[in-house]
C-alpha cells in the first residue's frame, strides 16, 4: 500500500530545511531527548516505517561501512533499498539514499517538512494535556524524515545505521527485522559508559526477541562477547557469528583484496578495493543479508555489489596530484586499522605523505594522536567547523608533547587556522596530504575540494 503523510504541511525550501536539521531549536521543549520523542513522531506520521522492512546496524567501528555494503548487496539481489547514515561528508540528504544514490535535495526538504509537522503536532497536544514539551534533537528530526521519503519512495527495506549506542538511538524507534552489531569501542564514553562492557549493553538492546541477529568479529573481545550472548539468550535468539573463523584472506591483488567468508549456507569468494580492514565489515553484511532473504546470495552479484560499493570517507582518495587522502578514522581503534592499512601499501613511514590531523573536544584525542603520529613524517593540524572541535592550537600542543615523548621533539608541527587555510598551503606548495581524526575533517576537505 503506498504511504503519504496523513495531513497537510508547510513544505519548506532546500535551504530552510538544512538550517532547521541543524538546529531544532523551535521545536524543542523541556522533556529533553527520549526515544519517546520519535516514537511519537511516527505515530503521529501513521508510522511510514511500517510499508518497508527495517534492518538495523550498531557498533562503535565498521557500522557505516557495514550498512553501505548491505544496502548495496541487497540492491543487488533486486531489491528497492534505502540506505540512512550519519553524519554527511558535504551535504545533509546524503544521509538518506536509495538504490545507492541519495536523494534529491526537494524529498530530502519534504522529509524535514513532514517530521517537523509531526514534532509541532506532538508538542502541541502534550502541551494542552499539561506535559512538558519534547525536545527533538537533529537527529531525532532526520529520523523521522528519512522514513518519510523511504515510505513515499516505495522502499522493499532500509538499512538503518545507528547514530549513537542502541538502546535509546532514534533508529530504536523502529521495529527493524535483522539487526548486526559490528564490534565494541572505547567512543562516546561519557554518553555509554567508561568500560567495554558498559558500551556493549547499551548497544546489545538492539537484540530483541524474534530478531535476526548477527554480531561482528569486533564483538569477540571475551567482556563484550559474554555481554551479547547473555542478551541473545535472555531474547531467546541464536545469533549469527561473523568472525576470523568463517573470514579468511588468502591474498592481495594490487589495489583489491580477495576474500572468503563461509556462511551457513555457502562459501563465498570475493575481491573487492583495498582497504584490508573492509573484508570484516562486508562479511558481517553477507551475513546480515543472507539470513534476511532467507538463502544463498548470487555469487555474481554480490561481486558485483562489493566491488561497485562507495565508501566515502573511508580511505578515500579525493585527488591523486598532488595527493589528497582521508580517512573518517576518529577513535584509536579505527585509527589502529587506519595505519595497518597504510602498513600494506607502504611500510616505510618515510615515504609517506604529511598528515592533517584534526579531532573532536569529546573523543580520546590523546588515544588518536598517539597512534597516528608514528605513522607520519611530518604534520599538520587544524580545527574543524563543527561547535565540538578542538582548537587547533590544543591539538598542536597535544601533537608537540607526543613528539617530545617519543623522541621527535625536534619534528614540525603547521597550524592551520581552518581547514580552506590547510588546503591552500598543502596545494600552493603541491605537497600530498592525509586527512584523519576525525569524520568531520574528512567532509570539510571533500567539501572544500568540490568548491574548487
Amino acid at each position: 500500500m503506498t504511504y503519504s503523510c496523513p495531513f497537510s504541511i508547510e513544505e519548506l525550501a532546500y535551504d530552510e530545511a538544512v538550517r532547521i536539521a541543524h538546529d531544532t531549536g523551535k521545536i524543542s521543549g523541556d522533556a529533553g531527548p527520549l526515544l519517546e520523542t520519535v516514537v511519537d513522531m511516527l505515530d503521529e506520521l501513521e508510522r511510514p516505517d511500517s510499508h518497508f522492512d527495517c534492518i538495523q546496524i550498531a557498533g562503535t567501528n565498521g557500522k557505516t561501512s557495514t550498512s553501505r555494503f548491505a544496502a548495496s548487496i541487497l540492491g543487488g539481489e533486486g531489491l528497492k533499498c534505502a540506505l540512512y547514515t550519519s553524519p554527511e561528508l558535504v551535504h545533509m540528504e546524503e544521509r538518506m539514499e536509495i538504490l545507492g544514490a541519495p536523494v534529491a535535495p526537494a524529498q530530502f526538504a519534504h522529509g524535514v517538512s513532514a517530521a517537523r509537522e509531526a514534532g509541532r503536532r506532538v508538542n502541541l497536544r502534550r502541551e494542552e494535556a499539561g506535559e512538558a514539551r519534547y525536545t527533538i534533537t537533529p537527529f531525532d528530526l532526520l529520523t523521522v524524515a528519512a522514513m518519510v521519503v523511504f515510505a513515499e519512495a516505495g522502499v522493499d527495506v532500509a538499512v538503518l545505521e545507528v547514530g549513537m549506542g542502541g538502546r535509546w538511538d532514534a533508529t530504536s524507534a523502529t521495529d527493524p527485522v535483522a539487526v548486526a552489531v559490528t564490534g565494541i569501542g572505547l567512543d562516546h564514553m561519557r554518553i555509554l559508559g567508561d568500560t567495554l562492557e558498559k558500551i556493549a549493553a547499551e548497544k546489545a538492546a538492539v537484540i530483541k526477541p524474534g530478531r535476526i541477529v548477527v554480531l561482528g568479529e569486533g564483538t569477540h573481545e571475551p567482556g563484550v562477547w559474554r555481554v551479547m550472548s547473555e542478551r541473545c539468550d535472555k531474547c531467546g535468539v541464536a545469533p549469527l557469528v561473523s568472525s576470523h573463523e568463517t573470514l579468511e584472506l588468502p591474498e592481495r591483488l594490487g589495489d583489491r583484496v580477495r576474500f572468503a567468508c563461509q556462511t551457513a549456507r555457502r562459501r563465498y569468494e570475493v575481491s573487492m578495493p583495498k582497504p584490508s580492514y573492509q573484508p570484516q565489515n562486508a562479511a558481517c553484511a553477507i551475513f546480515l543479508c543472507e539470513a534476511y532473504m532467507g538463502r544463498a546470495l548470487d555469487a555474481a552479484s554480490l561481486q558485483a555489489s562489493l566491488a561497485a560499493c562507495p565508501t566515502p570517507g573511508r580511505f578515500d582518495v579525493l585527488r591523486e596530484s598532488p595527493l589528497v587522502l582521508v580517512d573518517a578514522c576518529h577513535n584509536p581503534q579505527s585509527c589502529e586499522n587506519f595505519v595497518s592499512a597504510l602498513d600494506e601499501i607502504d611500510p616505510v613511514v618515510e615515504n609517506r605523505p604529511a598528515l592533517l590531523v584534526a579531532a573532536l573536544a569529546d573523543k580520546d584525542v590523546s588515544g588518536i594522536v598517539n597512534v597516528l603520529l608514528p605513522a607520519f613524517p611530518t604534520f599538520a593540524v587544524t580545527q574543524t567547523a563543527s561547535d565540538r572541535a578542538l582548537p587547533a592550537g590544543e591539538l598542536a600542543k597535544l601533537v608537540e608533547d607526543e613528539l617530545a615523548r617519543c623522541g621527535r621533539a625536534n619534528a614540525s608541527v603547521e597550524v592551520f587556522a581552518c581547514v580552506d587555510d590547510a588546503l591552500d598551503a598543502f596545494t600552493a606548495a603541491g605537497r600530498d596530504v592525509v586527512a584523519a581524526g576525525t569524520i568531520t575533517l574528512a567532509g570539510e576537505v571533500a567539501g572544500c575540494l568540490s568548491r574548487r
